[in-house]
């Protein structure tokens, strides 16, 4: 008599921290990521510094802010230059090693900017034009970065490993911008040697993934690869619709790139309070992603998202208008805690549902809106800054993200209504 029986259940796959923390290779980009992002703020703290300390010598403040965000354009428009490039060799080549490549001209960008900090130079020219290289090896480094970490877990284990992967910027963004003020009590020199060590370190970590993480050779053409990237993020309109939320909100309410200007001439807090202020959104963003990472969102997904810009653009208005410290630090704590979470749900959904043979492209595509949000909001703001003040251009910036946030929910109710990030 034959067996009726039904077959036994499959058992579920084991999604749990402590099985992420059994893949060597995602450890081993976790580790690298959050090196290379600490390198990035320390770098990046000191090199805004400097450039405001030096345009103050015989600038106003409205222009020395200025000459200040352009440090962000400077790095915005190599990337948007080469960015599909980018992704399309992500698609390609080896991402690990596209990954130790990038490190490593990041590392030789911290070393022309030791050398001018130990040279005394107040010209600013070359710090623009190593800005220039530094964003070219960002505009390779993000989509191979984004499209790696996927390829190092089993689909199962994404969500978590991406809250994880979050983690590691996060609690770098944290450390990096108040280890990077007291370093800079010292003296820039020093912040970006640091920063210099820290870029080798990351590309060693990187070439030392053993998995094989070059993609599947896809055919055709370099262009027709490229014009496949963009169609599918333009058809796909939850794709689409996250990625330029996050784009036109940050260009509005980023207030990062007047953080010197608000340390200085603000709250007069000098160096070391310049590095509470940029670690501070970081505090907020890490308590959040901590969270995330033993409890991954579950439903209404895309209400979460716009429910965290609105309360960034919020928490932006009030850092514009406050003159005490605790509250200019609980607000970017605030800002940072719900960029976050939008940018939680931004990536899972991203990555979920895009197949793994098209990441790197896409994931170029959502760089350059990412970069084109950071850079050009930090343009945005100095001309801002220029023509409102600093006060005026922030509290600008954070209703304007509001105002971008009910625009876009009303323009992509499929985001809006996204449920479950699985």
């Amino acid at each position: 008599m034959s067996d009726l029986s039904p077959p036994a259940a499959e058992p579920a796959p084991d999604t749990s921290t402590r099985a992420l923390l059994r893949e060597r290779d995602f450890m081993l980009f976790w580790v690298e990521r959050f090196i290379s992002t600490l390198g990035v703020q320390i770098q990046s703290v000191a090199l805004g510094w400097q450039v405001y300390a030096i345009a103050r010598l015989t600038k106003s403040v409205g222009e020395s802010a200025f000459l200040v965000s352009m440090i962000g354009l400077a790095q915005f428009l190599p990337l948007l230059a080469l960015t599909l490039i980018a992704g399309e060799t992500a698609d390609r080549r080896t991402r690990k090693l596209i990954v130790a490549v990038s490190l490593a001209v990041d590392a030789v960008s911290a070393g022309v900017l030791l050398f001018l900090a130990l040279t005394g130079s107040h010209t600013l020219w070359p710090v623009f034009a190593v800005s220039v290289m530094f964003g070219a090896s960002r505009a390779f480094l993000s989509p191979a970065s984004s499209a790696l970490g996927p390829m190092l877990v089993p689909r199962a284990l994404l969500p978590r490993a991406i809250a994880w992967n979050s983690l590691a910027w996060q609690s770098a963004s944290i450390i990096g911008p108040a280890v990077g003020g007291l370093l800079l009590i010292h003296s820039p020199a020093l912040a970006f040697g640091v920063a210099l060590a820290l870029y080798l370190t990351a590309a060693v970590m990187a070439l030392m993934i053993r998995q094989n993480t070059r993609p599947e050779t896809q055919p055709g053409s370099r262009l027709e690869l490229i014009k496949e990237g963009l169609s599918y993020v333009w058809n796909n309109k939850i794709v689409f619709g996250s990625i330029s939320l996050d784009l036109f909100a940050v260009i509005l309410g980023g207030a990062t790139a007047l953080l010197p200007v608000f340390a200085k001439d603000v709250l007069h807090i000098g160096p070391a309070g310049f590095g509470i202020l940029r670690a501070s959104p970081a505090i907020g963003a890490t308590i959040v992603a901590i969270y995330l990472a033993s409890n991954p969102i579950r439903r209404h997904a895309g209400r979460v998202m716009f429910a965290g810009v609105a309360v960034f653009g919020a928490a932006t208005v009030v850092f514009g208008l406050s003159q005490l410290l605790w509250l200019s630090v609980g607000a970017l704590a605030l800002l940072g805690g719900a960029d976050m979470l939008s940018v939680y749900v931004r990536q899972t959904l991203v990555q979920i549902v895009t197949p793994d043979a098209m990441r790197g492209r896409v994931s170029a595509v959502s760089g350059v809106f990412i970069s084109a949000s950071n850079e050009l909001g930090e343009a945005e703001s100095g001309v801002a800054a220029w023509f409102l003040g600093p006060v005026g251009a922030v509290v600008f910036g954070g209703l304007g993200a509001l105002g971008v946030t009910g625009l876009w929910a009303w323009l992509f109710p499929e985001l809006r209504k996204a449920d479950r990030l699985d």
